[in-house]
């Protein structure tokens, strides 16, 4: 007999949902002072932003706001295996312009509008190729017990 939650339980559903979920957590730590160093520096948007995720990670009002969206747009497409995939597979495509971006703007001028810097950069070269890693590899389930 075919298990009916196979879809449910589906790799790239569950590699999808908690890359969204620890988008969202990022998104929530970044607006929490302490988790976010020098909180009184947050600009919207902006390099002159002096926030810093974890003491690290160069943070804007405007970038914890598309880490919270990131993580929602990944939840909702963790729904589906085809979803997910597309949310890995397409979100680390993004990932992966956003680290060419980082390399070659200037993170002193309005480029940097969301904004990041080197740590940044590092972190959305290894999301980037992780989550197309993941959405490539982690394909359709396939039933090693067909019944017709």
């Amino acid at each position: 007999m075919a298990d009916t939650n196979t879809a449910t339980r589906h790799p790239a559903r569950l590699a999808a949902t908690v890359v969204a979920a620890v988008f969202l957590l990022l998104g929530i730590v970044g607006f929490i002072p302490g988790a976010t160093t020098d909180y009184e520096g947050m600009t919207f948007a902006g390099h002159e932003s002096t926030a810093m995720l974890l003491g690290v990670f160069h943070v804007s009002i405007l970038h914890n706001i598309v880490h919270l969206l990131f993580g929602v747009v990944g939840l909702v497409m963790a729904r589906s295996v085809s979803g997910a995939r597309s949310f890995l597979i397409g979100g680390g495509a993004v990932y992966l312009v956003l680290w060419l971006y980082g390399l070659v703007i200037d993170h002193d001028s309005a480029a940097n509008f969301v904004p990041v810097n080197g740590a940044d950069n590092w972190l959305h070269l290894f999301l980037g190729v992780g989550m197309v890693a993941l959405g490539l590899f982690l394909r359709e389930a396939r039933s090693a017990h067909r019944t017709d």
